[in-house]
């Protein structure tokens, strides 16, 4: 029985199109995750009348995950769209992660540690705080 993370299981073909797939799906399930959210807003909020004429930012609780993930357990709107964002977001990233995994099973050293550097640059930016 060949292992799931070895190189005759995979074909390069195999890795490229399932990458595909990958970054195909996460779009899709961002899109309809942000659909339903905003079907969920206008339904809830599309009475009101916008003041233009002042800004108002996003509140608190969609800034973070913890509030996101609050937001969607109650059925907020606005948080379910900013939960399709976070699943758009994340999806590259995913990918990035997977091509380690790819260049590991091809045992190309060299673009693993490439790959990495890339994948821990952004994943401090995302959490550092510190990209602006």
């Amino acid at each position: 029985m060949k292992r799931i993370f070895s190189k005759e299981f995979w074909q390069e073909r195999d890795v490229e199109m399932f990458i595909g797939q990958q970054l195909r799906w996460g779009v899709i399930t961002a899109s309809v995750i942000a659909f339903i959210g905003g079907i969920i807003y206008l339904i809830s909020h599309g009475n009101g009348i916008p003041a233009y004429h002042v800004f108002n930012g996003a509140p608190e609780y969609v800034r973070h995950l913890p509030g996101i993930f609050q937001g969607v357990a109650r059925l907020d709107g606005m948080a379910i769209i900013q939960l399709g964002v976070v699943v758009l977001l994340a999806t590259p990233i995913t990918r990035i992660a997977f091509s380690v995994v790819a260049f590991a099973m091809e045992k190309d050293k060299l673009y693993v540690v490439i790959t990495l550097i890339v994948l821990s640059i952004i994943i401090f930016s995302i959490f550092s705080g510190l990209g602006g």
